[in-house]
């Protein structure tokens, strides 16, 4: 299952998930970074978890939830984590954008942050090269309020 639906996909033994949602269902917002787990900018659900599809198995999903940032809103109704990387200029080139949020829900899902530091510190696997670092703590901060 991703992002609700099903999906019959053959792949390759050794295939990442992050190559299975790129190549086989054209599901590009996940980003392909450093392809070796140290940036996070290929960050996916699974099964309500944040996970690092680059060095994830796509068979070892298999009867498994996967949700990419295309599976994060509600039809036109943005999620309010999308929502606040918007209001906040959470991005600037926006190619680490689409991990970044999917990073800071799965984080105010294990349990909300109660500082900015604490934010800055559960973040700290996603990586922005171009330092928008304060504008994404504050997207952070009020998309975690704006999800109670």
């Amino acid at each position: 299952m991703v992002n609700g639906d099903r999906h019959a996909v053959r792949v390759d033994p050794r295939g990442t998930l992050l190559d299975t949602l790129r190549e086989k269902l054209e599901l590009t917002g996940t980003k392909k970074g450093c392809d070796r787990g140290q940036c996070g900018a290929c960050t996916v659900h699974v099964d309500g978890r944040r996970v690092l599809s680059c060095l994830t198995l796509a068979a070892t999903t298999n009867g498994r939830e996967v949700t990419t940032i295309e599976g994060l809103a509600d039809g036109e109704q943005l999620h309010p984590m999308q929502q606040a990387f918007i209001d906040h200029d959470g991005f600037q080139c926006g190619f680490c954008t689409p991990g970044q949020i999917m990073s800071a829900v799965a984080m105010v899902d294990e349990g909300p942050a109660r500082t900015d530091d604490e934010i800055r510190e559960r973040m700290s696997g996603n990586i922005c090269r171009c330092s928008a670092y304060p504008f994404i703590v504050d997207a952070v901060r009020d998309g975690q309020e704006a999800m109670r």
